[in-house]
């Protein structure tokens, strides 16, 4: 029940991100948006640094954990940056299936680590490939402008998600969520200080949608993601999680009075079928 609310939050952020732009740039909402992201898991981290002296732990920030920090919140800074411009484009709910690539994106990429590649992942790759185009390819057979934007996007996620996996086994994973929404909000910051104009009264106007981006989708889903996975198969937990982009044509559909055609809602079905076909064999043992 967590992860599932945990989908439908990550899900509903697509529509926030959309609605988010009718009053601010890309770079300026990614910038507070994880900066509020950094901030609301403050408490946690507190709360875990007074059970570790409870327990007469002292654990310090190393320059290793502010080295993954970096460099995981530049991936995430290249990736949330595609991601973010190219809903400007497309509709949320598209935007939720095509970032929902990842998943397929993860295990290939793992090959060049020398992992091992299950054949649902191919099986997988193919549905989803079959399905992104009839949702994202015109009639002059090239990928919308702003699918493509998006799709970048979910290989950079892959990449984000790869990277996570290297460090997160040595180094504390809410001091490593910190330092990589605080990196990622200080890149898009900069980012939006040359190339957009940052009014704060506009930012006050997109408060709605920030606040949802960073606090919901950042803090509270991170929250109920641990805990729930702590009960959940890793298998059944990934599927449930995937349910995001469900979600997210729902919530378009919902708030922005978004349709989608037969031939999309196919590609969607397609897309969704091979997300979780993917994910199946990954977490059986």
């Amino acid at each position: 029940m967590l992860l599932l609310i945990t989908a439908i939050i990550w899900g509903f952020s697509f529509v926030a991100q959309r609605a988010g732009m009718e009053h601010v740039g890309p770079f300026t909402f990614n910038g507070v948006r994880f900066a509020l992201g950094s901030v609301s898991l403050l408490p946690l981290l507190l709360l875990k640094a007074n059970n570790e002296m409870k327990s007469g732990i002292n654990q310090k920030w190393s320059k290793q954990t502010l080295f993954a920090g970096i460099v995981a919140g530049t991936v995430l800074f290249v990736a949330a940056a595609f991601q973010q411009v190219g809903i400007i484009y497309t509709t949320a709910g598209k935007a939720g299936f095509v970032t929902g690539l990842y998943v397929i994106f993860v295990p290939v990429f793992g090959i060049f680590l020398h992992q091992k590649t299950q054949i649902s992942v191919w099986l997988g790759g193919v549905l989803a490939a079959v399905g992104l185009y009839f949702l994202s390819i015109n009639d002059s057979l090239w990928l919308e402008f702003g699918d493509m934007l998006v799709l970048i996007s979910a290989i950079f996620f892959a990449i984000h998600i790869l990277v996570i996996g290297r460090f997160s086994s040595k180094i504390n994973a809410i001091r490593l969520s910190i330092i990589q929404f605080a990196a990622c909000s200080i890149l898009s910051m900069a980012t939006a200080i040359f190339t957009e104009e940052i009014i704060i009264s506009k930012i006050i106007d997109a408060a709605i949608p920030i606040i949802y981006g960073g606090v919901f989708s950042v803090g509270i889903a991170y929250t109920l993601q641990v805990i729930g996975q702590k009960r959940a198969h890793p298998s059944a937990a990934s599927i449930i999680l995937s349910l995001e982009a469900l979600f997210a044509v729902v919530g378009g559909w919902l708030f922005l009075s978004e349709q989608m055609t037969q031939r999309g809602l196919y590609g969607c079905g397609l897309m969704l079928t091979g997300m979780i076909l993917a994910q199946i064999k990954s977490g059986a043992k």
